[in-house]
Order: structure tokens, then sequence, then C-alpha cells
């Protein structure tokens, strides 16, 4: 398997995510309340799954491996959007955390906030996977030797491991203070 196989398996699982925020996200259009749990459930997912384990993987192996190689422009830019476009997810994210705590405090604004971040998030990951899934990845492996692409498939892996460990080693901690 090529580095990109995990990352696109990933990807169907983001977007499965993503087909249930859009459904909420067109109850909470059609109703006048909002669920707060189901909020911190798709904040959870986007957040652990596909920002940090997915978008780490991405940033902290792939994106710096392929910075050490002779990129032609055109791939290193789309690199660059790439990470910005994490960037704005996780600022749409945030944002979506603080309208949903605006709720929870009786602002009834928030409720508007609320389903239009949704609707962003919603909008935006079609069009960013389909960017790595159909020119970014393709396009790297020509800048990787077949072992580079097997380190990085075992980096990818030890990543996960590292980072269920960190998660719930804070979970753990955040309790026993």
């Amino acid at each position: 398997m090529k580095p990109r196989g995990p990352l696109m398996i990933e990807h169907r699982l983001i977007e499965k995510m993503l087909g249930d925020a859009k459904r909420q996200a067109d109850i909470i259009g059609r109703q006048d309340q909002i669920d707060p749990i189901l909020i911190d459930t798709v904040v959870d997912f986007i957040r652990t799954y596909a920002d940090r384990a997915h978008h780490g993987k991405e940033e902290d192996i792939m994106f710096k491996d392929l910075a050490a190689k002779s990129m032609n422009p055109a791939d290193e830019k789309v690199m660059h959007e790439l990470v910005d476009e994490h960037i704005f997810a996780r600022k749409i994210v945030a944002d979506l955390v603080q309208a949903k705590m605006d709720y929870i405090a009786g602002k009834r604004d928030a409720f508007k906030t609320i389903k239009e971040k949704l609707d962003t998030l919603v909008e935006f990951y079609p069009a960013h996977i389909a960017k790595e899934n159909q020119l970014f990845f393709p396009n790297t492996e020509k800048y990787l030797s077949a072992k580079e692409q097997e380190d990085m498939l075992l980096n990818f892996q030890e990543f996960y491991s590292n980072m269920i460990h960190e998660k719930y080693k804070s979970v753990v901690t955040s309790l026993i203070r």
C-alpha cells in the first residue's frame, strides 16, 4: 500500500461524518433548537480524527518529508494551500465551539452561527478531499522512493499509536485532578 492509501480510507470516514453533519444542519434549519451533545460529537470527531490524526499525519510526516525534496513549484504551492485549508478548518471548528457555548449561555443568535459553521464544514471538506485525492497525493509519489513510502506508512502507524496514548493519558490526568 502507498501512503495515500490510508489517508484516502480516512477520507471516507470523514465524508460519512460530514454527511451526518449535513443532515443535522438541515434539521437545525427546520427546528428552533440544537443538541449541544451532537455539536460536541461533531467537534470531537473533526478535532481528533480529521485534524489531529489525519491532518497530523499529513503535516507532521508527509509534508515534512516532501519539504525536504525538490518539489516542482505547482506541487509545493498545493501543499501550502492544503496547510492553509487545515488552518481554515481549525478556525471554523473553534468558531463552532464558541457558538455552541453562546447558545448554551442563552444567546439565541448563536443558533444561526452554529448552522452556518456546520454548513461551512460540510461545503469545505469535499473540495479539500478531492484536491488531496485527485491532485496532491498522486503527484507526491514521484518524489518518494519505494523505501521512503514504506517508511512513511510505518511512521503513520507509529503516529496513531502515540496519539492514542497521548489523548487518553490526558483524559486520565484531567480526571485525577
